[in-house]
C-alpha cells in the first residue's frame, strides 16, 4: 500500500523548531494582516457611526478626565499645558490597552479556527496588534489636529511619533503573546487585565505630572520612570509637546522594554504551541 506524502506536514501536538516557526509565521504574515482588517471592518459595520467610534472613544475619555482632573489637580501635579498633556497620554495609552486586552483573547476567541487549521498560532496575537495599529491611524491624525487647535506649534519632531508607535507595537506584541498563552489555561487573567490596566493608567501619569507629584519621593519616582507605559507616553510627549522633555531614562527604557518583551513573549508563546489546538 502506498504511503501518502508527508512533505510540509507536521504531526499534531508537536512544537516546531523556533527558527522554522518564525519563518513560517513570517511567510503567513499576510494572513494576520487580512484577519486584522476583516475583524476591524466587521466590528465597525454594525455601528451607525462606524469608523468614528475609533476616535470617539479616546476623545470622550480625554474630555471626561480633563474635565474632572483639571479642577482636582493643582500645583506641581498639574502640568502647564494640561489639555495637550492629557490628550497625548490618553491616546497613546489607548494603543496599549487595546493590544493588552484583545491579546489575552487572541487564542480563546478563535478556538474553532485554532482547532480546525494548522498554522503558527503566533499569527493570532500578531493580528491583534495589526488591528489596533489600524485603529491608531485615525487616532494619530486626530491627535495632530487637536494639538494644533490647542496651540502646539507643528514641528518636524512630530514625525518621530511613527517610529515611537512602531517600537511600542513591538512591546505590545510581546505582552500580547504572554497573556494569550496564559489565558489559554487560566481564563482568570482576562478578569485581572482591567485591574492591571487601571493601575498602569495611574502609574503612567496620564493626567498629572509625575516629576512634580513625586518630587519628594525619589525612589518611587525612579520606579515610575521604569514603568513601560510611562516611558512610551513620556517620549511621545517629548516629540509632540513644546516645553516638555522626557527623562533620559525613558528614552533608554522604552526600546529596552520592547526588545526584552518581544524576545520573552516569542519564546514563551512558542513553548506552548502544542497545547493551543487542544484548548477547551
Amino acid at each position: 500500500m502506498a504511503v501518502p506524502a508527508t512533505d510540509g506536514l507536521t504531526e499534531v501536538g508537536t512544537r516546531p523548531r523556533l527558527g522554522d516557526y518564525l519563518a513560517e509565521t513570517w511567510r503567513m504574515l499576510t494572513f494576520a494582516l487580512r484577519l486584522a482588517g476583516s475583524r476591524l471592518i466587521s466590528g465597525l459595520l454594525p455601528n451607525r457611526l462606524g469608523v468614528l467610534w475609533i476616535v470617539l472613544k479616546p476623545l470622550s475619555l480625554a474630555i471626561v478626565y480633563g474635565t474632572i482632573f483639571y479642577f482636582i489637580l493643582s500645583g506641581a501635579a498639574r502640568p502647564a499645558n494640561f489639555v495637550q498633556y492629557l490628550i497625548v497620554g490618553v491616546f497613546v495609552f489607548e494603543f496599549f490597552t487595546g493590544c493588552f486586552g484583545s491579546g489575552s483573547k487572541a487564542i480563546t476567541n478563535n478556538a474553532k479556527l485554532v482547532q480546525s487549521f494548522g498554522f503558527p498560532r503566533m499569527l493570532l496575537p500578531i493580528s491583534v496588534v495589526f488591528e489596533q495599529a489600524m485603529r491608531m491611524i485615525p487616532v494619530i491624525l486626530l491627535l495632530g489636529i487637536l494639538l494644533l487647535i490647542f496651540g502646539e506649534p507643528i514641528s518636524w519632531s512630530w514625525l518621530l511619533i511613527i517610529p515611537i508607535f512602531m517600537v511600542m507595537g513591538v512591546f505590545n506584541l510581546g505582552l500580547a503573546l504572554v497573556v494569550a498563552r496564559v489565558a489559554v489555561r487560566t481564563r482568570d487573567i482576562q478578569q485581572l487585565i482591567p485591574i492591571i490596566t487601571r493601575i498602569l493608567f495611574y502609574a503612567s501619569g496620564i493626567f498629572f505630572d509625575v516629576d512634580g507629584a513625586l518630587a519628594a519621593y525619589p525612589t518611587l519616582l525612579t520606579i515610575v520612570h521604569l514603568v513601560p507605559t510611562y516611558d512610551f507616553i513620556s517620549i511621545a510627549r517629548d516629540v509632540l509637546l513644546s516645553g516638555y522633555s522626557a527623562p533620559l531614562l525613558a528614552w533608554i527604557a522604552a526600546p529596552a522594554w520592547a526588545l526584552v518583551m518581544i524576545v520573552v513573549g516569542t519564546i514563551f508563546f512558542w513553548q506552548g504551541e502544542p497545547r493551543y489546538g487542544l484548548s477547551d
